[in-house]
């Protein structure tokens, strides 16, 4: 080897000597998980975990309010220590020592939330700015705290930590825009009446099963689920799906782009096209309602709106409801906005100098993926400027741009990772359960309302099973019966969601548990209804009796005891009457429906005497059963407590 070549081999073995050092010097240093940050929430009154983790071996010293607790890694590199108890309080700094220094600022020991569930534990403030604009420009609590996590999915096992770019944000105008809603109100509440450090924790996602969030051990007694995350456990199984998913998606994108209204020489949204075989349709409401069968496609929308010159010159704002699925908005030619899914409400901002006195041509290129396409009935429909609004309901133009195909290939799609079981929890739940907590909110059950008799069996086991993992006892959980949704129903009759509902009743039976009712709060055409502060209030109301043991609190509405039959009538009692049972709009007790042997039911006679309810109907004189607010969507449901919470659906027939 020449004198040349012998350096150049020496210098490359310095340079991956020195890179290996510093490798492993990086690993040896002390790492915090995500939630152990500048602005974290301890648990207040209870030993609190602090951990992270470090090269095997290493000795680490943490320093807290004059206080040192020490610990030594074990062999696969985590430490922990347990702070003692301490009152609310704060801010406070902590130091954590080993081969390097980390300093976390600005901590406040109070009480810890953590929250999960899907979409309505998801839905953030600025989703409902509208209706809590007040709420989010007042918003000013330092002492309210929100950790989101970001969505992850882990298929194979527990994940370490969460994943990255997390962290904690005090309630203020700007960051409260992303606090849960539902978890916000909850957490103001208390605030308000304790004076006490909230911190929320929020780990949910939207159009997720229950399954996901639970453990592989908390789903043993499912043998057919624990079949599913053995398969999902198989790379090989996994894949050859994934990829080939992947192309046939890939396929589909590169097609040409063959939408007639973006495809010809003027553009159906510009100003200079001449509109020739359009018809007339409705907004609000579905095409396939108004003529067009079964159609998955694009269909544009069109029509000049007359503004006043006192309208223009300024920033407006459209309000275009809901539409399924995706839409583009072009005002005189100009896209002014424009929404990918289904879900969220349309508020679009428009730009002072965009529309003009006199007519405006409005375009709205509707994309639909499959089930009815259109305008959600039953939402705001209107443009608003300078204080004024312009109805914009009523008869539009459309056209059929582009109509699909199924994808090629008759390929059904890859797994949906965020919806096989336990891929939530080991990525998003797994890295939390040493954070010390005060109690546990949930509000899920939309995506499982298709088997509500598995859901009787798998809410408990989430409970037990999330209790095992924080290793807190009989841990407070707190969850949300879901709400009226969908079409009302003028006879008695079946119901999923009403079944779901029982389900969560039922789950009351469980220790150290409590139930926010929440009937009478959706929306029958939007399964994120507007309404999160009363969901949240509610939340905070089952809090302030579960676990502040708060006994000027009625935290519940009335929920069905026991029934007893007396001749042709039935008699209902009911715990949680608060000061009295009442009809909440004055009406004479509506929803309940009354049957026979036969269990045909029909709708009921029903009255309050005293805490009692009695039930009865000249159709049935030998009555055996009874059921309340059994429906979907039990419109006009009224049984209250005098304390206007409402009183819980339920059946004797279970």
């Amino acid at each position: 080897m020449s004198r040349t070549n012998m350096y150049r081999s020496k210098g490359k073995y310095i340079v991956f000597a020195l890179l290996c050092l510093f490798q492993a010097e990086a690993f040896s240093q002390v790492r915090l998980p995500k939630l152990v940050s500048d602005g974290m929430v301890l648990q207040r009154d209870a030993k609190t975990k602090v951990w992270g983790w470090a090269a095997p071996g290493e000795k680490v010293t943490v320093s807290f309010r004059g206080k040192n607790y020490k610990s030594t890694t074990n062999p696969s590199g985590k430490w922990e220590v347990a702070l003692s108890p301490m009152k609310a309080g704060g801010p406070y700094t902590m130091d954590i020592k080993g081969s390097n220094q980390i300093t976390v600022k600005d901590i406040l020991l109070g009480d810890v939330y953590f929250c999960s569930g899907q979409s309505n534990m998801v839905h953030q403030m600025s989703l409902h700015n509208i209706t809590y604009a007040n709420d989010i420009i007042t918003a000013n609590y330092p002492q309210i705290r929100h950790f989101w996590i970001p969505t992850a999915t882990n298929m194979e096992g527990p994940a370490q930590d969460l994943p990255a770019n997390a962290s904690w944000k005090w309630a203020n105008p700007q960051d409260v825009n992303n606090f849960s809603a539902v978890a916000y109100f909850f957490a103001r509440k208390l605030y308000d009446r304790y004076k006490i450090p909230i911190g929320l924790i929020n780990a949910s996602v939207g159009g997720t099963p229950i399954e996901a969030w639970t453990s592989e051990e908390g789903l043993k007694e499912f043998p057919a689920i624990l079949a599913t995350i053995n398969k999902n456990r198989d790379t090989s199984y996994v894949n050859p799906i994934q990829r080939r998913a992947a192309a046939v998606a890939a396929a589909n994108r590169q097609k040409p782009e063959l939408d007639k209204g973006l495809t010809g020489e003027v553009k159906w949204f510009d100003p200079a096209y001449e509109p020739k075989g359009w018809r007339d349709i409705n907004i609000p409401g579905y095409w396939e309602d108004q003529g067009i069968k079964d159609l998955n496609g694009a269909v544009w929308y069109r029509r000049e709106i007359d503004v006043p010159a006192s309208m223009v010159g300024v920033p407006a704002k459209v309000f275009l409801g809901r539409i399924v699925d995706a839409d583009f908005l072009y005002i005189n030619g100009k896209q002014v906005g424009s929404t990918g899914y289904q879900y969220p409400q349309r508020r679009y901002a428009i730009p002072a100098g965009t529309l003009k006195a006199g007519k405006n041509l409005f375009v709205i290129r509707v994309l639909n993926q499959g089930g009815k396409g259109g305008f959600v009935p039953d939402k705001p429909y209107y443009l608003e400027a300078n204080g004024q609004t312009l109805d914009l309901k009523g008869t539009w133009q459309y056209k059929v741009g582009d109509v699909y195909r199924p994808a090629s290939g008759g390929f059904e799609g890859g797994i949906s990772a965020q919806n096989q079981p336990s891929a939530l929890y080991n990525a998003m739940v797994a890295p939390a359960t040493d954070y010390t907590l005060k109690g546990i909110l949930w509000y899920q059950g939309e995506s499982n309302a298709g088997n509500p008799t598995e859901y009787k069996k798998l809410l408990p086991a989430l409970i037990s099973d999330w209790r095992d993992k924080w290793g807190q006892g009989n841990l407070p959980f707190l969850f949300v019966q879901l709400p009226n949704f969908m079409e009302r129903n003028y006879l008695p009759t079946e119901s999923n969601w009403a079944m779901m509902r029982e389900a969560a009743l039922q789950t009351l039976s469980v220790p150290n548990t409590a139930m926010a009712v929440t009937i009478e709060l959706g929306e029958w055409n939007d399964i994120h209804p507007d309404n999160k502060k009363d969901v949240g209030e509610r939340l905070a109301l089952a809090a302030m009796k579960l676990i502040y043991s708060d006994k000027k609190i009625v935290s519940s509405g009335p929920l069905y005891q026991s029934s007893k039959i007396e001749g042709n009538k039935i008699i209902l009692s009911f715990t949680n009457v608060g000061s009295g049972l009442i009809s909440i709009d004055g009406e004479e007790l509506s929803q309940f429906a009354i049957a026979g042997a036969d269990k045909k039911f029909v709708w009921a006679n029903a009255r309050i005497e005293g805490d009692k309810v009695v039930v009865w109907s000249d159709e049935v004189p030998e009555p055996k059963f009874v059921r309340y607010a059994w429906a979907d969507n039990p419109d006009g449901a009224n049984l209250y407590n005098k304390e206007k919470l409402p009183a819980s659906p339920f059946r004797t027939d279970n």
